[in-house]
């Protein structure tokens, strides 16, 4: 028998009003890129610690999930490490090479609210 898999639960940012950004990202996204978008997430939780291409350090105790869409299009989900779980910051579909500062910046100053 291997040794046990650790789980690393995900669980969505919740702000100081009680949005939930991720969840609502995600409800909005289409029913076949909300599933391929669950599944990546997925298998970060249930095989964490784990690497490019699913995953990639961002830096700073950010990590980005890497989805690919359908029509060619591709999508990340920021998320930080916190009471060992995976805290899912921001997510939404990239249409750059480089992820977009304020995308990054939305993600830090959510990361920073839930480790105060």
């Amino acid at each position: 028998m291997g040794p046990a898999i650790e789980q690393l639960p995900a669980v969505f940012y919740r702000s100081s009003s009680g949005a939930e950004p991720v969840r609502d990202w995600l409800k909005d996204l289409p029913v076949a890129d909300r599933r391929i978008v669950g599944l990546d997430i997925h298998l970060v939780e249930f095989g964490w610690p784990i690497g490019m291409p699913l995953v990639r350090s961002l830096k700073g105790g950010l990590w980005e999930v890497r989805s690919n869409l359908t029509d060619g299009r591709i999508a990340r989900v920021i998320f930080c490490v916190a009471d060992g779980c995976m805290v899912l910051l921001h997510g939404f579909v990239k249409k750059t090479q480089k992820t977009p500062k304020s995308d990054l910046e939305m993600a830090r100053k959510r990361q920073k609210e839930i480790e105060q």
